[in-house]
Formats: C-alpha cells, sequence, structure tokens
C-alpha cells in the first residue's frame, strides 16, 4: 500500500498544472485548438483518479478553459465531489468552478442542497463565506425554498464578515423565493444599526434594492435612514439612501419637508460629483412632490441649476451627461429657470460626443415657447449644415419637427413661416428615411390647418416643377409624393392646375409608391383643368391634354410594378371613356350649334368630379384598433381551405418561380435608387477620370489646349463686373425662412416701444402669447369608429423577464400560503381549523339571541319586539362611534413621530 502511495506521488510530480496549460496554450498559438484537445483528454483521465488533490488540479484547469469558452458542463459530478472535500484549498476550487459552470437550471443542484447546508453551518467562517459566495451565480428557487431558514440564521452571526454576507445573500433569496420576505424583513431591519459599517452599508444595499419595486413597503424605516444620513461620512452609503428617500417621498410628501435642509447642506459641502448629482435628484423629486401645498422653493431650484450648470461646464464628458440629464427633469416642473440657460444648452450642441449633442436636443424640445420658437429653430438649422454624420443630422431633423409639432402645433403661429422651414429641410442633403418624416409633415399640416392651404400648395407646385424631372435624391423623392398628394387632393387652391399637371407628367424614374400617387393625382387635377376649360369652351385644349396623358399613361401600363399597373390602366380607362363622352357630345351637338364641351358639363366632368369628393380629416393612431369585429366574423378561420400536399413529383419545375420576382426585376429596381455622392468622393472619381484619360492612347486630346490653358492664366485681361450687394438674392420656387425670422424681431421691437409709451401698465404675461397674425386654427378633432371613444387602453404592466416583478409584495397584508410543500400545507390547514372554531365560538351566543327574540316576538306581540331591538341598535352605533374616534386619535406611523412631523394628515389628502 505503501508502494502504491509512493508511485502515485511520484507521477503526480510529472503532472500538468495550471501554470503549465496557461504557458503551453501561449506557447502554441498556431495549433491552440489541437493542442487544448489533447490537454482535454489528460484531464478526463486525471479525473479518474482517486486522488482528490489530483481531481482538483483537473477541475483547476477546466475552470480557466471554460472562461476561453469551452465547455465544462460534462464535469459536474467532478465538481461536486471537490466541492465536498475536506480541506479549504481544494474546496475553494470546487466553488470557483460551480460558479461558473453551474447555473440555477442545472439538474445537478439537487444533490448540493445538503452539502451547502453544512458549509452554512461550518465554525470555520471562510468555508460559509465561501458557500455564501458561490451560492449567489447559482441559486435556484428550490435552494433558496430549502436553504432560506439557514442563510436567515447566519444574520445573528457574531462575525461581521458572516453577516454582511448573509445580508447580501438575502436578495438574492428574495429573488427567487419571495416568501421568504416576510419573515426575513424584522431581522433585515436590525442589520440597519449593526455596529459593524460593512453589515450597515450591505443592508442599505439590499433595502434600496428592494424598495424598486414596492418603496410603501419601508415608509417605516425612514427614521433610520435619516439618521443614516445625518450621521455617516460614507459618500457610496449616502448615495442609496439618497436615492431611496427619492423613491419614498412620493408616497409621503411630508417626508420632503425634513429632507430639504439636511440635502441643501450636502449640496453646499459635498465635493464628490457622484454624491452632488444624487443629491440634486432627490430634490427635484422632492420639490415635485411637495409642490403642491406648500410654498415656493425658488431658492432650491437655483441652487440645484446652479450646480448643474458646473457640471455641464466640466470637461468630463460622464458629468456633462448627468447635469444635462437632471436639467431635463427640472425642465418639466420649473422650465423657466432652465430657459435662462438657454445659451449653455446651444453650446453642447457642438460637443464632439453625440450622445452629448443628442441630449441637448431633447432639451431644446422642452425649452420652446411661442416666444423664442424661431430662433431655436433657426439655430437648430444652421447647426446642421456644419453636423457631421448621417444619424445625428437625421436625428436634427427629426428633433426639429418635434419640436415645431408639439401638441399639436402649440407654438406656432405662422404656419407660412413653417411649410417654408420644412421646404428648406427637404432640400438638404439626409437619409432616405427623412424625406417620409418631412412629407408626412406637409400633408399633416395642410390637413389640420385650413388657412395655410394655398400657401402650402403654392409651395408643393413650385417643387413639382423644379424637382419632378430632375430629381435623384430619394429624401426629394419622399417630398414629392407628398407634394403630389397635396396638389391633387387640394387642387382648388392652385392658380395655375394644368402648369402643375404638366409638370407631374414629366416624372422619371421614380419609386413605384412614389409614382402610383403621381398617377393618381394626374386625373385629379385633369378632373379640375376640366373644369376651368368649360367655361372658355375650350375643347381642342381638353382632346390635347388627353392625349398627353394617356400617351403618359401607356408607358406606365408596362411598368413591372403591379400597383403602378393597375393605377395607370384604371386612369387610362377613365381617360379613354372621357374622350369619348367628349366625341358623343361633340357630333350630337354640332347640327343644334351648342358648345359641346358645355353639354358634356353634366356627363363628363361632374362625374369625373365625383370620384373625388369628400374630405379627408386626421384619424387617431389607434383607429384599427376600435373597429368592432362584426358578428360571424373569425379572423382564425381560413377564407379557403389549403390545398392537400401530393405526393407526385412531377410537376415541372419552371412552375415554382411563377409568382416569384426574379433576380433581374430586383436588380432593375435597385438600380433607380442611387445614394447622393459626398463631395469626397466626386473629387476621387473625377481625378480617376482625369488620370485615365491621361494615360489612354486612343483619347484624342484638343490642339489648342496649352494655347488655353495660357490664355487663362492672364488674370489681367478677365473683365470684372460690379454686383449690387444692396439687392436681396432671390431663388425661383424657394421661400427663405429668415424673412418671416426678421418679420418677428422687427415686430418684438415696435412692441418694447409701444409697451414704454403706455408706462408698464399692463403685465407681462403676453411675452408667452406674442400676436404674430391672425389666429388660425387647428383641427384637433381624430376620426374613430362609431361608438370607439380615444383612450390608452394599451398600459404596460411591466417587463416579463424584470426579476424584480416578484418583489411586489405588500408587507402589511397577510401571507398567502401556498401549497407547495408538506410544511406550508399543514399550516394552513392549522390556521383553517383555528378560523372555523372561533366561527362557531361566535355564532352560538348570536343563535340564542335569535331564540329569545323569537320567543319575546310570541309572547307580547311584534310591536313590543321592535321597541325592544331599538336600544341595542343604538348601543351599537355608540360603540362604533367609540371605535371610530379612538382610531382617529391613534397615530398613522411611528416615522411621523422619529422625523417630527406634526402636521395634521388632512392638509397632505
Amino acid at each position: 500500500m505503501a508502494l502504491k502511495k509512493v508511485k502515485g506521488n511520484i507521477e503526480r510530480m510529472f503532472d500538468k498544472n495550471l501554470t503549465d496549460l496557461v504557458r503551453g496554450i501561449r506557447n502554441n498559438k498556431e495549433n491552440e485548438a489541437k493542442y487544448i484537445s489533447q490537454c482535454m483528454e489528460d484531464i478526463k483521465q486525471e479525473l479518474r483518479q482517486d486522488n482528490l488533490s489530483v481531481k482538483s488540479n483537473a477541475i483547476a484547469k477546466l475552470t480557466y478553459l471554460q472562461m476561453l469558452g469551452y465547455d465544462i458542463s460534462w464535469a459536474g459530478f467532478n465538481i461536486i465531489e471537490v466541492m465536498s472535500s475536506s480541506k479549504f484549498t481544494l474546496k475553494r476550487i470546487g466553488y470557483l468552478a460551480a460558479s461558473q459552470s453551474f447555473h440555477c437550471d442545472s439538474e445537478l443542484l439537487m444533490l448540493t442542497t445538503n452539502m451547502i447546508r453544512k458549509e452554512l453551518n461550518s465554525q470555520n467562517q471562510y468555508e460559509a463565506g465561501l458557500a455564501l459566495t458561490s451560492l449567489s451565480c447559482y441559486i435556484s428557487m428550490d435552494l433558496a425554498r430549502d436553504l432560506s431558514n439557514d442563510i436567515l440564521t447566519l444574520l445573528s452571526s457574531t462575525k461581521p464578515y458572516i453577516r454582511k454576507k448573509a445580508v447580501l445573500m438575502m436578495y438574492k433569496v428574495f429573488l427567487k423565493y419571495p416568501e421568504a420576505l416576510r419573515p426575513a424583513f424584522p431581522k433585515l431591519k436590525e442589520k440597519l444599526e449593526d455596529p459593524d459599517p460593512g453589515v450597515q452599508s450591505a443592508a442599505v444595499n439590499v433595502v434600496c434594492e428592494l424598495a424598486r419595486k414596492n418603496p410603501k413597503n419601508y415608509l417605516s424605516l425612514a427614521p433610520v435612514f435619516f439618521k443614516l444620513m445625518t450621521t455617516s461620512t460614507n459618500n457610496w452609503m449616502l448615495i442609496k439612501i439618497i436615492k431611496l428617500f427619492g423613491a419614498l417621498t412620493p408616497l409621503e410628501p411630508r417626508l420632503g419637508k425634513k429632507l430639504i435642509e439636511p440635502l441643501t447642506n450636502l449640496i453646499h459641502s459635498t465635493s464628490a460629483m457622484s454624491l452632488l448629482y444624487e443629491c440634486i435628484n432627490t430634490v427635484i423629486a422632492v420639490l415635485i412632490s411637495i409642490s403642491t401645498g406648500m410654498p415656493n422653493h425658488a431658492a432650491s431650484i437655483q441652487l440645484c441649476v446652479q450646480k448643474l450648470r458646473i457640471l455641464i461646464e466640466d470637461s468630463d464628458q460622464n458629468l456633462k451627461y448627468l447635469g444635462l440629464l437632471a436639467m431635463s427633469k427640472i425642465l418639466k416642473t420649473h422650465p423657466k429657470s432652465v430657459q435662462a440657460h438657454k445659451d449653455l444648452i446651444l453650446q453642447c450642441l457642438e460637443d464632439k460626443d453625440e450622445s452629448i449633442r443628442l441630449r441637448a436636443l431633447d432639451l431644446l424640445y422642452g425649452m420652446v415657447s411661442k416666444k423664442n420658437l424661431m430662433e431655436i429653430v433657426k439655430k437648430l438649422m444652421l447647426h446642421m449644415d456644419k453636423a457631421e454624420g448621417t444619424i445625428y443630422r437625421d436625428e436634427l431633423l427629426s428633433k426639429i419637427i418635434l419640436i415645431c409639432s408639439q401638441n399639436n402645433y402649440q407654438f406656432i403661429t405662422n404656419f407660412e413661416w413653417y411649410v417654408t422651414v420644412l421646404v428648406e429641410l427637404a432640400q438638404m442633403e439626409f437619409g432616405s428615411k427623412q424625406g417620409h418624416v418631412i412629407g408626412a409633415q406637409l400633408m399633416d399640416v395642410c390637413i389640420r390647418v385650413q388657412a395655410i392651404r394655398p400657401f402650402a400648395v403654392s409651395e408643393m407646385a413650385q417643387l413639382l416643377e423644379v424637382y419632378s424631372s430632375t430629381s435623384q435624391f430619394t429624401i426629394m423623392q419622399e417630398v414629392l409624393y407628398a407634394a403630389a398628394w397635396l396638389c391633387g387632393e387640394f387642387a382648388n387652391e392652385l392658380k395655375e392646375p394644368e402648369t402643375t399637371l404638366r409638370a407631374m407628367l414629366k416624372y422619371k424614374s421614380l419609386p413605384q409608391h412614389i409614382e402610383s400617387v403621381f398617377i393618381h393625382n394626374i386625373i385629379k387635377l385633369f378632373a379640375h383643368v376640366m373644369q376651368e376649360y368649360e367655361a372658355g369652351g375650350r375643347l381642342e385644349e381638353v382632346l390635347e391634354l388627353c392625349d398627353v396623358i394617356a400617351a403618359k399613361l401607356q408607358e406606365s401600363v408596362k411598368s413591372a410594378e403591379l400597383e403602378v399597373q393597375e393605377r395607370s390602366s384604371t386612369s387610362l380607362v377613365i381617360i379613354e371613356i372621357v374622350k369619348e363622352e367628349l366625341a358623343k357630345t361633340r357630333q350630337e351637338r354640332v347640327m343644334e350649334s351648342e358648345d359641346p364641351l358645355e353639354a358634356a358639363e353634366e356627363t363628363v366632368a361632374a362625374s369625373l368630379m365625383t370620384l373625388f369628393s369628400g374630405e379627408l380629416n386626421p384619424v387617431a393612431p389607434k383607429a384599427q384598433k376600435k373597429v368592432p369585429l362584426p358578428e360571424g366574423l373569425d379572423l382564425d378561420a381560413w377564407i379557403n381551405e389549403p390545398p392537400e400536399e401530393s405526393d407526385s413529383e412531377s410537376e415541372p419545375e419552371v412552375m415554382d418561380n411563377l409568382f416569384v420576382k426574379s433576380d433581374k426585376l430586383e436588380y432593375s429596381r435597385s438600380e433607380r435608387y442611387h445614394p447622393e455622392p459626398t463631395e469626397e468622393e466626386l473629387r476621387r472619381s473625377r481625378e480617376a477620370r482625369k488620370y485615365e484619360l491621361q494615360n489612354n492612347p486612343h483619347y484624342l486630346k484638343g490642339a489648342d489646349g496649352d494655347k488655353n490653358a495660357n490664355d487663362n492664366n492672364n488674370v489681367d485681361n478677365i473683365p470684372v463686373a460690379e454686383i449690387d450687394l444692396n439687392v436681396p438674392l432671390k431663388v425661383v420656387g424657394q421661400k427663405r425662412s429668415d424673412k418671416y425670422l426678421s418679420m418677428n424681431a422687427s415686430r418684438k421691437k415696435t412692441k418694447k416701444k409701444s409697451k414704454k409709451k403706455k408706462h408698464k401698465s399692463e403685465s407681462s404675461s403676453d411675452e408667452e402669447n406674442p400676436a404674430e397674425g391672425p389666429v388660425v386654427e387647428v383641427k384637433r378633432d381624430l376620426e374613430l369608429p362609431e361608438g370607439a371613444t380615444l383612450s390608452d387602453s394599451d398600459s404596460s404592466h411591466g417587463h416579463v423577464d424584470d426579476p424584480h416583478r416578484a418583489l411586489n409584495i405588500d408587507l402589511d397584508l397577510p401571507p398567502v400560503y401556498e401549497t407547495t410543500s408538506t410544511t406550508t400545507k399543514v399550516e394552513a390547514k392549522e390556521e383553517e381549523k383555528k378560523v372555523k372554531k372561533a366561527k362557531k365560538k361566535s355564532d352560538k351566543p348570536k343563535d340564542a339571541e335569535k331564540k329569545s327574540e323569537k320567543s319575546k316576538h310570541r309572547e307580547k306581540g311584534g310591536g313590543d319586539a321592535k321597541k325592544a331591538k331599538k336600544p341595542k341598535k343604538e348601543k351599537k352605533e355608540k360603540k362604533d362611534k367609540d371605535g371610530k374616534s379612538k382610531s382617529k386619535k391613534k397615530p398613522t406611523s411611528g416615522y411621523e413621530e422619529a422625523l417630527g412631523i406634526s402636521t395634521p394628515s388632512k392638509e397632505f389628502q
């Protein structure tokens, strides 16, 4: 036996340990997979040995390989075997491997319950701490239920090392087994006043995490936390406590009055930026909760805003972001305090960090008013010219539209200015998605604001004349979608509908959804043009226009897109019918010497206009959901029964691609969308083309090239013409928004002069509502199905995968026992028996009283019995009144007395 032991020890001298494994992997970088597979075979051989030290060495190497991404779940039994070792050095290796490889759904965890319980009850504090640390990584619901009492007893341990780990471990137990929260809460409350600062800090962390879901349970702990906040010097614990108070203050506004002073002192005294930020956040939450029924805390708000300005001006990007984030919270309740720092927010738009620029944009969204809307939008548009990156530019554009359209265009006083801004945005370079956003906004403005339709339609007509045949940019094409729709829908607002119609007929290579809208609205415009020609009797021009439209539609009928084919063929049939009716009318009315176009008025023009009668109104976003389901309609049922699968394979393969788009079609469609090249790409392509032409022997250069080059070098011979800079630059088809901005500025100056003459008799309430032009009515009614109402029924009830959902337990309510184990079943049955016995005892005297009342009623009659019942009722009412008065005199909660809150509760109801 001794010889065998010696032999084994000698063999172990040549085994590879973890250091050798790491060194070998570094030396075999080219054949790493082959080397590791060889090491795996050696490890499997070592795990078959009886010596635990050998197995622990193998498990240590497996732990390292698991960190490299290799699966070691096959060694689960060996890991549990090493965990059960009596030596602490080997046990530690096993628990480390378990914490990395085991998870809460592992089937092997049922084998570890008794072993972990033994470690928790060990006299060695490091063995118990090792078990607690490892258990937190793979605890399951069964382990939490079975070991909750053992971990709970460790909270009373004499060693602070164990108490601290047990407190932290209880939070993991609560997540898996929420029923343990109720019996553990008293002991957890005691740990908040533990003499050891580590245990105290751990208890604060656990309570703060528990309060994330149901902070109402922890209002009774307010005095303890208030004492810790005023006495502790640990910044990290103060941050947790202040966060907790921020969650408790909305539930009890009277608590906020006590917090303002200490939080203000911390803001003045602390130099830690993290603590300063949390203090400001909690002060904001406090001021929001006590804003009703409390005096104005303007000094506290100004202090917070000044400190946040320091954070925003700091060079640290993280602090700057946090400052902007906290400033947005103040903006919701005290916008005037933040609007004073508008220049600082605009400076953040020039920051290199994109996240800070986006946060500054969010702040500007809330700082807008009727007074400063034009100014802010102008600065954002100037910033857009300098901005880099398509993602940020797209976000900048969408934010401009959100700023202007918020609350149904609440802050817009001049809609001509807004339409001009949208047209200018459409002419800038953006991503393909932003054209749809601009187009939808143009359509929404025209539908809601009836007074802006003439101006908007004229702008859209100019866009169609300039860009319908030349636009190759996807953003302008999407805007042309809206332009064509608006000119067709509100054609009666056009001054020259025929010009717009002929401009729309010049479209080339548009996407199919835009081309189909062009075809549809061409017919609308044609109907309005016919109405204008009726008065003049211009039959020949109508027929000529029909021929032009028909020729264009003949091209669209051959399109590969189904919708374009359908719309163009339908429109072509309508044009042919119009031509036939006009021809018939001309032949029939020639003999009577009447105007054929006037005679055809009732049959052609009026009939054509009826196809597009009616006015479109804005539709509610959830209107489709509100449509009631007709009786007898089953949306899940098949309309046509699916065909049975045939076993025959004799069908030709050619039929498989009958209804499938070919690759050529996809390729031809993709060729239509040409992204706009950048300036750098254009410069490179020009240089490459010049270089290719210079080196091309077949390229014939001009003989006068040198002579022209020499002539161009004579700068003195170039004539110089004087330019009158006083004449403003005018671009056809484009309205500059600067004109409206200058008009707004001049109007403000005249207002200031008039106010000085009136000796400032009027209040400053007009600042937010400046009279800029006539009052425009905006349609705010949304169309819904009959009987439906606008409501936000889609309320979110929290994320399903949120681990804190299980902690939403009201500790004031009695526990509800579940039949998950035998012990809970027995306890539930015993309680049911006790309740039944108590009910029987209380029912016996009532039965005796009823019998006595019945006998009295028989002896004295019904009238005497009624008189006898009256004093009993009066006694009961007196008892109820006394009980209510006693309950009123009782204090509502103990934390009010501890914090010195003496305000009666009626003020805060």
